[in-house]
């Protein structure tokens, strides 16, 4: 099994209200994947974090083996997620791949 974890921080040109609402719209178009996508496992996003945090947004997920991940990365549905709700409003992206 193939962890996939990101950690994103929004753009600071949003107010508080507008980032509360960009995350809820990561949380929910990210989450609808799951089922869509072939080898994904589990996909998660947590949203809410305590004030020591310096990231807004943190996708958990899980895929099957590394061709599985290469595929998710490429599929139209994941790829319309994420550049509709996601790259438009993010400035920095961090990423972990790991085998369990």
């Amino acid at each position: 099994m193939i962890k996939h974890i990101i950690l994103w921080q929004l753009k600071e040109e949003y107010s508080d209200e507008q980032k509360k609402e960009i995350r809820q719209g990561i949380k929910e178009g990210l989450e609808g994947l799951q089922g869509k996508i072939p080898g994904l496992l589990e996909i998660k996003v947590n949203t809410e974090f305590l004030d020591s945090s310096n990231a807004d947004v943190m996708l958990d997920s899980a895929f099957e083996s590394v061709e599985a991940l290469k595929g998710y990365a490429v599929h139209p549905e994941h790829v319309a997620v994420a550049d509709g709700k996601v790259r438009p409003y993010t400035a920095n992206r961090v990423c972990m791949d790991y085998e369990v």
